[in-house]
């Protein structure tokens, strides 16, 4: 079976993000698709941004269980579910609860295998946008984690978290007030249409 398949190239700056019709009636079958064999991992970046848009989202995750908290990370652990998971932050019916500039940077910039967008000539420039962007956000994570650690804060720590909070949003002010002109130099928004041959169920491939 063939389908036309619509992708939205959203640059957000460090939040910019992929959309992807498809996934409203994803081959897997499943209700949860690529939802269900991934834990999200909000980095310091991730952190920063959220405290500054959107601050309950922020109590909200911390007060989820099955959560792994590292120095400069946190992870919403998925649920074990049949063969695969869930996701806290999926509905079977109206798919990830999360506006796509809060998600995290896996979640923002995933497109199944199946779809194959990095093979099209005429999108080289977003992949090359999209593998600058990452390498831009791991960088970005690794010296807002030094300079954390340079304060002796760690998320912990829960009786400091507040401040390892605060303190981070303040370095993250200032490592984003200029950003790589990458980013300016690409539209703010393109939309493509591809079609490809779909399998259903685990013959999609994720």
């Amino acid at each position: 079976m063939s389908k036309e398949i619509t992708l939205v190239f959203n640059n957000e700056g460090l939040r910019s993000y992929i959309e992807v019709d498809l996934c409203a009636e994803c081959p897997r079958q499943d209700d949860k698709g690529c939802c269900g064999f991934y834990s999200p991992v909000f980095y310091s970046a991730d952190l920063a941004y959220l405290i500054i848009n959107k601050p309950d989202l922020i109590d909200r995750i911390f007060s989820l269980e099955r959560l792994t908290i590292l120095d400069h990370s946190v992870t919403v652990n998925n649920i074990p579910e049949g063969r695969s998971y869930y996701c806290r932050f999926h509905s079977r019916t109206e798919g990830c609860l999360l506006d796509q500039p809060l998600r995290e940077s896996i979640c923002r910039h995933f497109v199944c295998s199946g779809i194959a967008w990095e093979d099209e000539e005429e999108l080289v420039d977003w992949k090359n946008f999209i593998k600058a962007l990452t390498d831009y956000e791991i960088n970005l994570n690794q010296r807002l984690s030094e300079a954390m650690e340079a304060q002796g804060l760690t998320l912990r720590d829960s009786r400091r978290r507040n401040l390892y909070l605060e303190r981070l949003v303040q370095l993250y002010r200032q490592e984003t007030e200029h950003l790589p002109d990458f980013i300016s130099k690409m539209p703010r928004q393109e939309t493509y249409k591809l079609k490809r041959t779909l399998r259903f169920g685990t013959d999609w491939e994720l």
